[in-house]
């Protein structure tokens, strides 16, 4: 039996090309919000962190109605270290909406997410988006986006796929670019026709997979899914299967059971094949999990969840700043902290040490563990972090294998050379070289993922902040050898206490300074970078000694170069091996592993002689 009553659809897309903003406007639309309703911009974006950094995080459903059918959409992240979230909610939809910018066409991540829809064999509509840019130039993206489609072999019906252009922020849609542009009503009228409605046996027995997993202080962990065969009631007894873990078998019952409307879930009492439903009562739920019926439990197979390809450990803060402006400070609500992100986060893991102060913590790249560190950070914590490491696997000849990357690399023709020294420094390798449509120098390289630790902070500096770098993971290739991160060494302060502007003075001719005269500073803390290799220590609390001929207030006639604040991005580039970043909610401190300088002078001999 088919429902016509509902369209389950996801939007993908490169990052930043409209995703977000596009399901906005068809809330709008749709009349999800009263007339006089005042709503935020990118309303799907609902956590802090993804409002400030203009990305989405998390995949999010909602769900409009439109001429009496139900439009279930799913907003998905377009950024590479979220690749996670799109893989599994691409299960519960019969087709996606692929977003593309009308300027940038047909982009790294565009690329990455359309294969998944392709794989999975979904109806594809393609929306060319922000047509009403100056510099627009939506035939050309048709075009490429044909292009990319016969590259992954898609299939005669794929190619065939419908296109529409539109402009998600002025709020129109429309099937030829000559046509009157006004709302979006033939993107909706393209979804009822182009993207086919669920079929299934709403008789059969209940078979349901669990595709992203939610959390809520109240009710715990909330599965959510689509409906693929028969009826989910509330207080309905179910077994609870897994395709990957055979001996997973457990009766369960549901207490709650929601739908989507607009924004919001709902309650209902009963749901039905094809319908993309949220249930809770259930403690142990998983993602990858098969609710089916006692009688006849059958798991329905799922694509594993990719593993983490970096690690970095999780410390408590030990130094002699430490307690003193965060709320959350001992090993216990660091643990319970990061064994609680695993309810929702599955691309992440966490495990214990051998010491009981120090958890490692995995995940798909350096953006999704500094969003873990970032929100932390916010609700109080305290702690620091070591420097991101890539996770190495061995094969069956014990020979070891690293992270491999695509690295797609846009920059102005004049920087490409220095680019790709730097990048042939860290490994890797050209693959291609062309020209990008706005005139720039596309170049594609294949690089380990240590190799792009650190990079992009030197990237931006090269490039005068014109250069833009996009990366996919490429599985696991032979090791390449050993590398440096950094050529420069960190000027580290000498003794405890308050920068003064004398010290500062005559420290800024050393390197380039992280800190200003105030800030408090401690022994083997860093406080800026030095241009030379090794590292410098400096003491930037010294006063000029005062004289019968010399007052002390000539200090203010000093001129101090600002310092260079760095954002938590750029501290978690920067750090070395030997080096740490303190987390707290109102700083960010670059320090030495090693305090004491005798201590650290010595530790660095015994890993000369051990190298």
């Amino acid at each position: 039996m088919i429902r016509e009553d509902i369209r389950n659809i996801a939007i993908i897309a490169h990052v930043d090309h409209g995703k977000t903003t596009m399901v906005d406007c068809l809330l709008r639309q749709s009349g999800v919000f009263r007339a006089n309703q005042e709503v935020a911009e990118r309303v799907m974006d609902s956590n802090d962190l993804e409002r400030e950094r203009g990305i989405t995080i998390l995949s999010k459903n909602t769900a409009v109605t439109y001429k009496d059918t139900k439009i279930n959409i799913i907003d998905t992240p377009g950024h590479a270290d979220f690749g996670g979230e799109v893989e599994r909610v691409l299960k519960m939809v019969n087709g996606v909406i692929l977003v593309v910018d009308a300027f940038e066409g047909a982009m790294p991540q565009t690329k990455f997410v359309l294969r998944k829809a392709l794989e999975l064999n979904l109806s594809v509509i393609v929306c060319v988006n922000k047509i009403d840019r100056p510099e627009a130039r939506p035939e050309e993206v048709v075009d490429e986006v044909l292009e990319l489609l016969m590259d992954l072999d898609a299939s005669d019906e794929q190619l065939d796929c419908p296109f529409i252009f539109a402009s998600a922020k002025s709020g129109f849609a429309v099937r030829d670019l000559n046509d009157e542009r006004k709302d979006m009503v033939p993107l909706f009228e393209t979804i009822l026709e182009s993207i086919p409605a669920p079929e299934g046996d709403p008789e059969g027995p209940l078979q349901m997979l669990v595709s992203t997993i939610d959390y809520n202080e109240y009710v715990g962990r909330i599965g959510v899914g689509k409906i693929d065969r028969g009826t989910l009631k509330v207080n309905q007894d179910v077994f609870l299967v897994n395709h990957h873990d055979p001996s997973r078998r457990q009766k369960v019952r549901v207490s709650k059971l929601y739908e989507y409307d607009g924004l919001n879930k709902v309650e209902v009492n009963s749901a039905s094949m094809g319908s993309i439903v949220a249930l809770s009562g259930i403690a142990d739920l998983h993602i990858g999990d098969t609710l089916c019926d006692p009688d006849t439990p059958e798991a329905i197979p799922f694509q594993k969840i990719s593993d983490p390809t970096i690690s970095m450990n999780f410390i408590v803060n030990d130094s002699p700043l430490a307690g003193q402006e965060g709320k959350f400070v001992t090993s216990r609500h660091l643990r319970e902290r990061l064994y609680r992100e695993l309810n929702t986060d599955v691309s992440l893991r966490v495990e214990d040490t051998e010491d009981t102060d120090t958890f490692k913590v995995s995940g798909r790249g350096e953006l999704h563990l500094s969003i873990l560190i970032e929100t932390m950070r916010r609700e109080g914590f305290e702690f620091a972090v070591s420097k991101a490491e890539v996770i190495y696997k061995y094969d069956e000849r014990n020979k070891q294998l690293e992270p491999m990357e695509i690295a797609y690399v846009d920059v102005p023709e004049e920087f490409a050379g220095t680019v790709i020294q730097k990048l042939s420094l860290r490994k890797g390798e050209l693959q291609g070289m062309s020209k990008a449509s706005d005139g720039s120098t596309r170049l594609e390289f294949s690089i380990p993922s240590r190799g792009l630790i650190g990079f992009r902070n030197d990237f931006m500096t090269d490039t005068k902040g014109s250069g833009v770098i996009n990366t996919e993971f490429d599985g696991y290739g032979p090791y390449k050898g050993d590398l440096a991160y950094r050529s420069q060494g960190s000027l580290i302060a000498f003794e405890s206490g308050e920068a003064v502007p004398y010290g500062l003075f005559n420290a800024q001719d050393r390197g380039t300074l992280f800190i200003g005269p105030g800030t408090k500073v401690y022994s083997g803390m860093i406080i800026g970078q030095s241009p030379k290799a090794e590292d410098i220590e400096l003491n930037v609390c010294k006063t000029k000694h005062l004289t019968n001929t010399r007052a002390s207030g000539s200090d203010e006639a000093l001129k101090l170069t600002p310092p260079k604040v760095l954002s938590l991005e750029q501290a978690l580039e920067f750090i070395d091996t030997d080096e740490l970043l303190e987390v707290t909610p109102e700083s960010l401190r670059i320090r030495k592993k090693i305090l004491d300088p005798t201590m650290r002078k010595r530790a660095m001999i015994r890993n000369k002689q051990k190298g």
